[in-house]
């Protein structure tokens, strides 16, 4: 059955044309449906290169396009996002904390539904420090929580606050959980996470240029998140779960811990032993969208 983007907003289908002002892209000046109407995969993650990299890794895994082949950024026109496709995967960048992958997010899910995109699965792939688990333990998320542990997003809209849930697809992260215990190369857990405002103060960490609590403070607050189900810490995860509930679609969150925040807060892995930790999200949701495609 064909499950098509859900647009929650009815004054779209008044305008004569949809400019995504931030990704150089528009309904007026593509033909979205020839460019896009075949995606059925959208990952997204924080850092442009990052991105890029997948889209080569992606490309190489299902046997698109010849090795070593450019894959040029479609958001060229614009440096707020990067954006690259192959076959049905698309790969977005969506920069760091929630305004920054909110507003992608809007534009993102337009340009599904503009491409008469369907059965769509969006993940999040990224970094993220842990709770309680080695570094390098991958996390799916089960739920987004707030910094008070509840599973909701939080936004102020005409001055009222609106609350949003932030649930993601129980059934894909098994299937994602299935896959990595088929790959077999790295601890991978199902946990909830902790979704912040903030890199420093906000979770909890002690090197900010600010920081007025203590050590032990810091260690109750996270040993109480590891109790409610947090196992990593992130900025992006609640707005990422909510947009995507609204709009009818599928989606995950797979993030690398960096560093046990239960041991310290800066990240001292060299740089060879981090390039590995991100490569495997990468690694899952690449199995992930081989095994869907049948190419395992």
């Amino acid at each position: 059955r064909e499950n098509f983007i859900h647009l929650c907003n009815p004054h779209l289908e008044k305008m004569e044309e949809d400019i995504l002002y931030h990704f150089a892209l528009g309904t007026g000046t593509h033909d979205l449906p020839a460019l896009f109407g075949d995606v059925k995969f959208v990952c997204v993650g924080g850092s442009p290169s990052r991105m890029k990299t997948f889209i080569t890794y992606i490309a190489d895994e299902l046997g698109l396009g010849s090795p070593g082949s450019e894959h040029p950024n479609i958001c060229a026109g614009t440096d707020r996002y990067a954006m690259y496709k192959v076959g049905p995967v698309l790969s977005v960048s969506h920069g760091m904390g929630i305004p920054s992958i909110s507003i992608m997010l809007h534009e993102l899910i337009k340009l599904l539904h503009h491409a008469k995109c369907s059965n769509v699965t969006i993940i999040r792939i990224g970094t993220s420090g842990g709770i309680g688990l080695e570094p390098g333990s991958v996390v799916i998320t089960r739920q987004s929580v707030d910094a008070t542990f509840k599973p909701q997003f939080e936004q102020v809209i005409l001055g009222k606050t609106v609350i949003r849930s932030t649930d993601l697809d129980e059934q894909l992260a098994k299937e994602l959980m299935q896959c990595s215990k088929e790959i077999n190369e790295f601890n991978t857990v199902i946990g909830n996470t902790m979704c912040t405002l903030d890199f420093y103060e906000g979770q909890g960490r002690l090197d900010g240029a600010i920081c007025l609590y203590t050590e032990e403070e810091k260690l109750q607050y996270l040993r109480e998140a590891f109790d409610s189900g947090v196992r990593n810490i992130e900025m992006e995860s609640s707005v990422f779960a909510a947009i995507c509930n609204l709009s009818g679609v599928k989606a995950a969150v797979v993030c690398v811990t960096l560093l046990n925040r239960l041991k310290g807060d800066q990240i001292s892995s060299s740089h060879d032993v981090l390039l590995e930790y991100q490569q495997r999200p990468q690694k899952l949701v690449g199995y992930f969208i081989k095994k869907r495609l049948g190419k395992v």
